[in-house]
């Protein structure tokens, strides 16, 4: 590592961490052993972060903050953090090929209409996209020729990035790519092989979305039902946080892997937290006191969503951690229920402005009914289950505490009839 890109964040933390910062050396020497590997490449990419921080006005103390939210968005411990800086750095060696099918280009946009570009938009300047259709200045058989001289080129090495939905319908006519037509479909199943890794961005490409709802004409389908063989990670919402995507290439830049992942394929740094435990909303919820028409002063108040179709209890997302447009807000903080946008089939089953309770659809909760089965309900369900846990802790507290009086466990004892 050179002596300037130590500069900017050398100061952070001595060189070598000790047993009693509990740290995982093997990935820590790991993770610096891939970064030595790619910082003797020859970067893919003409842009220098570094100079491209400066040209847009953002500090070494910026960075270095930005260093330490994505070091916790990636829950590595803060020793970490210069590695992260590196792989920022170096993200610029990291191939990428994106291709969008049925989409309306949500993805792209969000990284790209920034209104005074955070360090994450910039970042997407960074990474070597050798293929990207909206952005690319080649058109037509001269874009084929990139796009098959960088597969060929970056075998086994590069990130294919699929924005939008894969129709199935009419042998895959619904989408075609390219001056020659190729079906989408085909051309995802040609090009995943050779991928290292295979990211689907946003709903559409993750579940469906949007053309997949019902009816569904097109047969729409998300990569995961296209692709075999090919490590597939999902990052969801409609559409993506550009946090959540940097920090996937984050990820498999410090360790040639994708981060762990949850049932979904969605990476748990970002979709392992319930709406509804971190929204600013949620002891109006516990307290009962929920918006019941729009403009109402409940909802002038800021009063819990649940009843105007807030589905929140049910969507796994860090949005309102992380939040959307520079961390300014996110859809309940603006007044609008959460309709789940990462959750597969939502467009039919959770973007609607009315209770589970009133859309007959069941979700997983309480004796099989969920929050759906209605807001009192569930808030007695929430006590019983309480008290019921505080009585079992009290029981086993006792028993522990009467094992370790008399060196065994003794025999249960029998309540009292009343």
């Amino acid at each position: 590592m050179s002596t300037d890109r130590r500069s900017l964040f050398s100061s952070l933390l001595s060189p070598t961490p000790s047993k009693s910062d509990n740290v995982d050396l093997a990935l820590l020497r790991r993770c610096e052993r891939r970064l030595d590997e790619l910082e003797s490449m020859t970067p893919l990419s003409g842009l220098d972060l570094k100079n491209l921080l400066a040209a847009n006005g953002v500090s070494r103390r910026a960075f270095l903050g930005w260093t330490s939210a994505a070091t916790a968005l990636l829950m590595l411990h803060p020793w970490f953090e210069p590695l992260v800086a590196r792989a920022a750095e170096v993200m610029n060696r990291v191939p990428v090929i994106w291709f969008e099918g049925q989409d309306c280009a949500g993805n792209s946009e969000a990284f790209l209409h920034a209104n005074g570009p955070t360090i994450d938009e910039l970042l997407f300047n960074v990474i070597s996209l050798e293929y990207h259709e909206t952005l690319m200045a080649a058109a037509g058989f001269q874009a084929e020729e990139r796009l098959q001289q960088a597969t060929k080129d970056n075998h086994g090495k590069y990130l294919l990035v699929i924005e939008g939905s894969i129709p199935r319908g009419l042998n895959g006519a619904y989408a075609t790519i390219g001056p020659n037509a190729t079906p989408f479909i085909e051309t995802v199943t040609e090009l995943a092989p050779g991928a290292a890794a295979v990211i689907a961005v946003g709903n559409c490409a993750n579940f469906g979305g949007l053309p997949a709802a019902h009816p569904n004409p097109t047969h729409a389908v998300g990569v995961s039902d296209v692709v075999k063989g090919t490590p597939i990670v999902n990052i969801g919402s409609c559409p993506i946080n550009p946090v959540n995507f940097n920090g996937t290439l984050l990820h498999y830049t410090l360790t040639g892997q994708l981060p762990a992942l949850d049932s979904l394929l969605r990476p748990k740094f970002a979709f392992g937290y319930r709406i509804h435990d971190n929204c600013e909303r949620r002891a109006h919820f516990d307290a009962g006191e929920y918006v019941q028409q729009w403009g109402d002063d409940a909802a002038r108040n800021n009063f819990c969503l649940y009843k105007m179709g807030c589905k929140g209890p049910m969507a796994f997302n860090n949005c309102s951690i992380v939040r959307y447009n520079e961390g300014t807000n996110w859809p309940v903080g603006a007044g609008h229920g959460c309709i789940a946008c990462a959750a597969p089939n939502f467009w039919d089953r959770y973007a609607t402005e009315r209770p589970m309770a009133e859309a007959n659809i069941r979700a997983p909760g309480l004796f099989g009914g969920g929050v759906e089965s209605g807001i009192d309900k569930f808030g007695v369900g929430l006590l019983s289950v309480a008290g019921a846990g505080i009585a079992v802790h009290a029981a086993l507290t006792a028993t522990a505490r009467r094992r370790d009086r008399h060196g065994k466990t003794p025999e249960p004892e029998l309540a009292e009839e009343t």
